[in-house]
């Protein structure tokens, strides 16, 4: 496989002088595509094409490990990509975001990574396969690529704004600066697609994909799919297309779109082998070495799930030590800095946690910038789910290169659990709450069951005595049912978007787009510093793309919003 990535770069890099600029050294390269050592489109497989773009989409989102600038994102690189989830997740306190303003934070070298694996990756093979998969009749690997186009397009706009689509790929024609299309056209091209996708899904070729890592060929289930990422391109433009609900619950109506976790969109990662290819889930790869890892897990979202009883916290968080400096030990200087240090004052007005949580769980709040102590193999770390990490069963012992299940874990993309919180999402915003706490706490049920069911066959040396009984996660459903009977709407919306951030644990892009939704939940941690500068509605272009493409010019700052967000200010969190 790692060959044909190679392959696919070189062949399709003269056609993407509209999105980026390539290194002398590449130029040089593409004179290499009659080498023996290279296959050239035509003797390429529509198969390995399909397994590099499914391999490509995921990482999409997670990033790797291993990250090699010149190839994408493969195994033996360097440490440079993070994947749509975790600038989500740093953004909305599901992990720490290490810095103390947004523009210090997030520039526009930052987004190189993820632009050249949609466009130099992605999109460049699914361009270079179609016309394969057409010749020869192999319309199911076609629907499987229109799906991913569609859900990466999206993703695109959601992070990007306006992005090149339509004039990408036409060098050849003399067009070398692929303009911006609006992210509206985009979303509606995308919902084009995806019908285009189902048909295809519905057909009867000469042969399936030889590795379909989401269904195993289950084309009821890609259409199932299909359709439910319909639901959430409507719910995402409900605030600006008077339609969408409607279309949201013709969907709805069919009942043709997943309701059980069975049918999850979701990537599973072999996991164990650390070396090429590099099987593990990037979460595990990173923070699971001889010395540990380089994310800290949120202040803000362990202490919600601790003070709660959340029967998932000891799943989703690993505490290599009891006891946190400041807490039920004295501070430490030299492993926690901030334990030794008052709160800030709009902390204390607010009531919020800081540096230091009860029961040993080491993270950092959102904005903490300090550099890195030495804590790696103290501070809490990502558990069994969703990276195939430990489960935190009172051991208390430090993490190492193959600990827990050795990165088996998954990567959520469209699951069962996130339709009910969007029902939920529609019946608030249509005034029925009564319906809304149902599909929450649904949704609740069945993150729950998901996450519980997970450990059983990863970890075998796993103390499962401390698995929650059906007794304490029956407790904790009734207190959240109560929160929410008890509060206002807008604390309705909190009780919700609350769970909707612990269910959706490991997915950064969903609870992201919420937020800019809708706003909730106001809970949320604010900044370390008091002025933070205002919430990032948008990420920069990257640079290399707007020094090298003249249709694109860099956005004046990070508050422009995509076109779906018509919110008139940034979340008061920030």
């Amino acid at each position: 496989m790692k060959k044909m990535k190679n392959i696919n770069r070189y062949i399709t890099a003269v056609l993407l002088g509209a999105i980026l600029v390539f290194a002398s050294c590449e130029t040089t390269e593409l004179d290499l595509t009659e080498d023996p050592n290279f296959l050239t489109p035509e003797q390429a497989s529509v198969d390995f094409f399909l397994s590099s773009i499914q391999e490509d989409f995921v990482r999409q989102f997670e990033g790797d490990a291993n990250f090699d600038p010149n190839d994408n994102w493969v195994s033996g690189g360097v440490t440079n990509g993070d994947g749509f989830n975790e600038l989500g997740m740093q953004l909305t306190r599901i992990i720490n975001m290490n810095g103390r303003n947004y523009p210090s934070v997030y520039q526009g070298s930052d987004m190189a990574d993820e632009w050249t694996n949609a466009y130099r990756g992605i999109m460049a093979d699914i361009r270079t396969m179609t016309p394969l998969a057409i010749e020869a009749e192999q319309t199911r690997h076609l629907g499987i690529a229109q799906f991913i186009e569609a859900y990466l397009m999206v993703t695109m706009v959601d992070f990007f704004g306006d992005v090149p689509y339509s004039e990408i790929f036409q060098a050849e024609e003399g067009n070398f600066n692929a303009s911006l299309d609006s992210g509206a056209e985009i979303y509606d091209t995308m919902l084009s697609l995806l019908d285009e996708a189902i048909a295809n899904f519905n057909t009867t070729p000469p042969t399936d994909p030889a590795a379909d890592y989401f269904y195993g060929n289950d084309y009821e289930k890609w259409e199932r799919a299909a359709n439910t990422l319909k639901m959430k391109i409507y719910l995402q433009r409900r605030l600006v297309d008077a339609n969408a609900i409607a279309s949201f619950n013709a969907i709805v109506d069919s009942g043709n779109y997943i309701q059980d976790t069975a049918d999850d969109f979701q990537y599973n990662w072999p996991g164990t082998s650390a070396s090429q290819p590099d099987t593990r889930h990037p979460r595990y790869g990173l923070n699971y070495t001889a010395g540990g890892g380089p994310d800290y897990m949120s202040n803000w979202l362990m202490n919600l799930m601790d003070t709660t009883d959340d029967p998932r916290i000891r799943y989703y968080f690993y505490r290599q030590n009891e006891f946190v400096p400041g807490a039920e030990i004295p501070p430490d200087e030299e492993v926690l800095n901030c334990s030794l240090e008052a709160p800030p004052q709009h902390y204390i007005d607010g009531g919020f946690t800081f540096c230091w949580l009860d029961n040993g769980y080491w993270g950092r709040d959102h904005g903490d910038a300090d550099g890195t102590p030495p804590d790696g193999l103290l501070r809490t770390n990502f558990g069994t789910y969703p990276v195939g990490g430990k489960f935190d069963d009172n051991s208390f012992t430090g993490i190492s290169a193959t600990a827990g299940s050795g990165g088996n874990g998954i990567t959520n993309l469209l699951t069962a659990f996130g339709v009910d919180f969007m029902r939920a999402e529609v019946a608030m915003v249509t005034g029925d709450d009564v319906a809304a706490r149902g599909f929450m706490l649904a949704a609740l049920d069945k993150s729950v069951i998901k996450v519980q069911n997970f450990l059983t066959g990863r970890e075998a040396g796993a103390d499962t005595s401390f698995v929650p009984t059906s007794g304490e996660v029956d407790s904790y459903r009734s207190s959240i049912a109560s929160n929410f009977d008890s509060a206002d709407m807008d604390g309705k919306w909190d009780v919700i978007a609350e769970q909707y951030w612990i269910a959706h644990f490991g997915n950064g892009v969903e609870p992201y787009n919420f937020y800019r939704r809708t706003g909730f939940p106001t809970t949320l941690q604010p900044n370390l510093e008091p002025n933070p500068d205002v919430f990032i509605r948008s990420m920069y272009y990257p640079t290399n793309a707007v020094n090298n493409n003249s249709s694109i010019s860099q956005k004046p700052n990070q508050q422009q919003p995509v076109f779906w967000d018509n919110n008139p200010s940034a979340p008061v969190a920030n």
